[in-house]
């Protein structure tokens, strides 16, 4: 059996971005971990354990996780400003990515990972604290040596189409068309329609998120509306880029354990008449 571990920004995006991919290495035996950066807030909080790191780990028992770290940061947030640090907390951002790399290898060298779940360089839709996992994960893998890296991710051009009508009634969509990634570039697409139930459980973990009146909010309120079957259809997929690997990859494979190949162009020197 193998170890993965997957690198996240906050609390709820395991499930958003490789709920079923963890649920299904779970279920087949292998080892999982969760390590998110940030605690999920911003500000300063009364309780010894961060609420949302509490969701975090209900959300694990029911994806069938091993064992989740968190490494010490606070919430960066989402927009023009940059908040203050709460007291005895840093934001991610502030941190120095080599210290953050360092707390991650350290991890990734007790867990001797065969893969590394982290983020595209756009950080998906460019949050500064998913950009900056993408930055870490690289440091960390690196310096830990671990030999694969897959990026978590969504087919750019999939997203596009599904933003269309957004477009139609002005919404800036601009995030979609300058993040994610390119579909030629994906090398990986996981079947998880088999744990919709699972990750529809554990997304009902994360309550602080779920109650909040964001439309991030608005929008895992309504997945949650959908029903398990509907959901295993709409979201069959979760999708990964690997680390090194160019675009020209022929199908997207269907196992994270099995190195992508970019498939050789035709043209004079390859073989082609």
């Amino acid at each position: 059996m193998a170890t993965v571990v997957a690198l996240h920004a906050h609390p709820d995006d395991e499930v958003l971005l490789t709920g079923g991919t963890l649920a299904k290495l779970a279920a087949a035996g292998h080892r999982t971990v969760i390590v998110v950066a940030c605690d999920g807030h911003m500000e300063q909080f009364d309780e010894p354990v961060a609420p949302r790191l509490r969701e975090l780990q209900a959300s694990a028992v029911i994806l069938g996780v091993d064992r989740v770290e968190h490494l010490g940061f606070a919430d960066s947030g989402h927009g023009p400003i940059l908040y203050p640090n709460p007291p005895g907390r840093t934001l991610f951002m502030r941190a120095d990515p080599g210290e953050a790399a360092e707390r991650l290898a350290r991890i990734l060298s007790q867990e001797r990972p065969e893969v590394l779940l982290s983020y595209d360089r756009h950080g998906g839709y460019g949050h500064r604290d998913h950009v900056r996992v993408h930055e870490v994960g690289q440091l960390a893998a690196a310096l830990a040596g671990v030999p694969r890296v897959l990026d978590a991710t969504l087919p750019r051009e999939l997203l596009m189409r599904l933003s269309a009508p957004a477009r139609l009634f002005g919404y800036d969509t601009s995030a979609v068309r300058g993040g994610f990634t390119a579909r030629a570039e994906i090398t990986h697409r996981i079947d998880v329609s088999e744990f919709a139930a699972l990750r529809l459980g554990a997304l009902a973990e994360h309550r602080s998120v779920l109650a909040g009146g964001g439309r991030f909010a608005r929008v895992a309120r309504g997945l949650r509306r959908i029903p398990a079957p509907v959901q295993a259809r709409l979201f069959r997929w979760e999708w990964f880029a690997e680390e090194g690997v160019g675009p020209g990859v022929s199908v997207p494979l269907d196992d994270i354990f099995i190195p992508a190949r970019t498939t050789p162009r035709s043209g004079p020197g390859n073989g082609s008449r």
